[in-house]
């Protein structure tokens, strides 16, 4: 005797008690291990953690999370399988899969975090070590009608570096000019002097933030992001250093001392130069926060612009 199968009711389809519509649900903290290809060179591996939304319309009670799962897994296994090239895009493929199995959804999110490996060498010894950058990416996709759909992508690195306080350096300076002078050293070999050796000051442990906006297919190296943060500070800063090395970055500190507010501006600037190919309409998004080491606070500096904007502020100034 042949059982008859049992359908079960789809309750998330059901109408809800308060018939309001949602942002965003889904699911976070998917890790997934993504296998970055690169031209000439080995494939990167990374073990990225995703953030996967869908937009839910007042009519239903659930997106079918429980089952959904096993959708939202289908689409980042075929997504990473397939040749990967940039994280943004991967994130823009799976975001568009999201709304082609989600006919009610007219908005995916799909967020991505990982941590990125660079090789670089010690400043004075040039010894080969390994430092860790944060790196993430976004996509937006965005029903416009029922053939159109409009993807927004985003990509960006947080990096930690140095910063030596310009103020404090000026009042040790000062300091220092007193007691050359009360020692009786001449005004000449004062200003030799202070020209040479740099004054001490307190320090911070920087964390410099770039995120870059695009639609369609416009390549943002990420590696240029990475190298611009690492630029705009004080100094890098290492995991392994010499005594050498060691007295080379707090000498570059010095010799550079800058407030979070240059820092952000010294990244603008280079954005400008290094990423002359966006298009105007591209959105970038700069932070410096540096954790103070004389205070208990932190410093924070932030400028939000099209790169069109920060363009035409940049060459007004040259």
């Amino acid at each position: 005797m042949e059982v008859p199968v049992v359908k079960l009711p789809d309750i998330q389809a059901n109408k809800p008690q308060i018939p309001i519509n949602l942002t965003r649900v889904g699911v976070t903290n998917v890790k997934k291990l993504v296998q970055i290809k690169r031209r000439d060179k080995r494939p990167v591996i990374l073990i990225c953690t995703f953030d996967i939304f869908v937009d839910l319309p007042s009519h239903l009670k659930g997106a079918n999370l429980s089952r959904n799962f096993e959708a939202v897994d289908e689409v980042l296994e075929k997504a990473v399988n397939m040749p990967v090239y940039e994280i943004e895009q991967l994130c823009s493929d799976v975001a568009q899969s999201l709304l082609t199995r989600h006919e009610y959804a007219t908005r995916a999110e799909v967020i991505l975090k990982s941590e990125y490996v660079v090789k670089r060498e010690s400043p004075s010894t040039k010894m080969e070590c390994q430092e860790v950058v944060e790196i993430f990416a976004e996509a937006i996709a965005m029903r416009e009608d029922i053939e159109n759909i409009v993807v927004k992508k985003l990509i960006g690195a947080e990096v930690v570096g140095m910063t030596a306080c310009p103020c404090a350096q000026e009042i040790m300076r000062d300091n220092a000019r007193k007691e050359l002078e009360n020692i009786g050293v001449n005004d000449k070999h004062i200003a030799e002097f202070l020209h040479r050796v740099p004054m001490a000051t307190h320090n911070q442990r920087g964390r410099g933030i770039i995120s870059i906006e695009v639609e369609g297919n416009i390549f943002v190296s990420l590696e240029t992001i990475i190298e611009i943060i690492e630029k705009s500070m004080s100094s890098s800063v290492f995991e392994l250093l010499k005594r050498a090395d060691e007295a080379m970055v707090v000498q570059t500190a010095h010799n550079n001392p800058k407030f979070v507010e240059d820092c952000v501006r010294t990244m603008a600037k280079n954005i400008v130069k290094g990423f002359e190919h966006l298009p105007n309409e591209s959105i970038v998004t700069i932070k410096q926060i540096n954790e103070e080491s004389i205070h208990r606070h932190n410093a924070f500096a932030e400028r939000v612009a099209t790169i069109g904007d920060l363009r035409l502020e940049i060459s007004q100034d040259a």
